[in-house]
């Protein structure tokens, strides 16, 4: 029984320190609103690299509301085909008419060198292609969307700021049963992981970005050293915001402007989005994949087995933790606009989380951690 009491009572008091001390994450406040930005005196140059790989389904449409922004600057795109079998760089070239054709230039990327990841090494491609080296790089994926404004309010904030990094969190697609449940979640235990409030406090030493979407201040990535600096990395957007960070000011918001355009269908295709990166946060160690579990297990699966199950007192605590997981997570659902009642399914939730943690540390041994697009990345990051 004291066991026990110390499992709810833990419970309660992570709970408690997440919703007061972990920098307001759950309310989920920075957002790229429709409050105005200031305009810049003169609009700065931005090439947009997009590296791609097998993206033919997508990459039309995200490059044609690219070249569709209505940024008063100088503007282009590069997009780097990695190699693709599927007519991705055929795909991007169709949708530029006569008039941005000019304004798009599509790479065939060099073979991969060892010791990179694959993104990154066509995301530097893009920036060395990029011509009369662009005030900023805006790194965005080949399945994002960008509204006709996306850019100008990008380079907007960054000017009003003297912003090094602002990073967009793109809106992922929620719409089969298994990304309702754990799409809005994907983005909650995110903003858990790295608050978007101390991320964007020049004075804390967290630091983020959202991969999807990042615009960067090209003068002050030479000066972290380039992508070359984190050419390895798996969670390559947090790598960057690291180094981004200690050379200025950084912006993380959750946004309506920019949606991906990917569907993860059932729980595989979220598994193998979330699995990929998973071990790689906790360092490859077993020693705190083992530490994980159990403080997943203690903070999201104690409090409903101690309140449906326990006596007395301890009943309470239970239900009393339960309620403050679920009112946390209510922010986020209307963000998505899902029901409030999912709120009551986190536990749920974080278990299958915690399944696709132990799944990313069994690729990883066997060879296969960090897969995406038929490349098994965590070796470059662990060579």
């Amino acid at each position: 029984m004291i066991v026990i009491w110390g499992i709810a009572l833990g419970s309660l008091a992570a709970w408690i320190y997440l919703l007061a001390w972990r920098g307001l994450f759950w309310l989920a406040r920075e957002r790229d609103a429709d409050q105005p930005l200031p305009d810049p005196p003169a609009w700065p140059s931005v090439c947009a690299v997009v590296p791609a790989r097998n993206e033919a389904d997508v990459i039309g449409r995200a490059v044609s509301r690219l070249l569709a922004q209505d940024y008063p600057g100088a503007f282009r795109v590069v997009v780097v085909d990695d190699g693709s079998d599927d007519g991705t760089a055929v795909a991007a070239r169709a949708v530029a008419d006569a008039a941005a054709a000019e304004r798009l230039e599509v790479l065939a990327g060099a073979p991969l060198p060892q010791g990179w990841t694959g993104k990154l090494w066509a995301m530097t491609q893009g920036a060395d292609a990029a011509a009369a080296q662009p005030d900023y790089l805006l790194f965005t994926d080949a399945d994002i969307e960008h509204a006709a404004d996306s850019v100008r309010r990008l380079v907007a904030r960054a000017e009003a700021g003297k912003l090094v990094l602002v990073s967009l969190m793109a809106k992922l697609r929620c719409d089969t049963f298994a990304e309702t449940m754990l799409i809005p979640a994907f983005v909650f235990f995110f903003d858990m992981l790295y608050p978007f409030a101390n991320a964007n406090d020049p004075r804390s030493p967290v630091a983020a970005a959202a991969g999807g979407c990042m615009l960067v201040r090209r003068e002050a990535l030479a000066a972290a050293g380039g992508l070359a600096a984190i050419r390895a990395e798996i969670i390559d957007d947090c790598a960057l915001a690291r180094r981004m960070k200690a050379h200025g000011p950084i912006w993380l918001g959750l946004t309506e402007r920019v949606h991906s355009l990917r569907s993860y269908g059932g729980f595989a295709g979220i598994g193998r989005m979330v699995s990929r990166s998973a071990y790689a946060q906790l360092g490859y160690s077993p020693l705190i994949l083992v530490g994980t579990i159990a403080g997943m297990g203690i903070t999201y699966l104690a409090p409903p087995l101690v309140g449906l199950a326990a006596p007395g007192l301890l009943r309470a605590i239970g239900l009393l933790t339960w309620l403050l997981m679920a009112l946390s997570f209510q922010p986020m659902l209307a963000f998505y606009r899902r029901s409030f009642l999912w709120g009551a399914a986190l536990p749920a939730i974080g278990a299958v989380y915690c399944l696709f943690t132990v799944q990313s540390a069994l690729d990883v041994w066997r060879g296969r951690g960090g897969q995406w697009k038929g490349r098994a990345q965590a070796l470059a990051a662990r060579s």
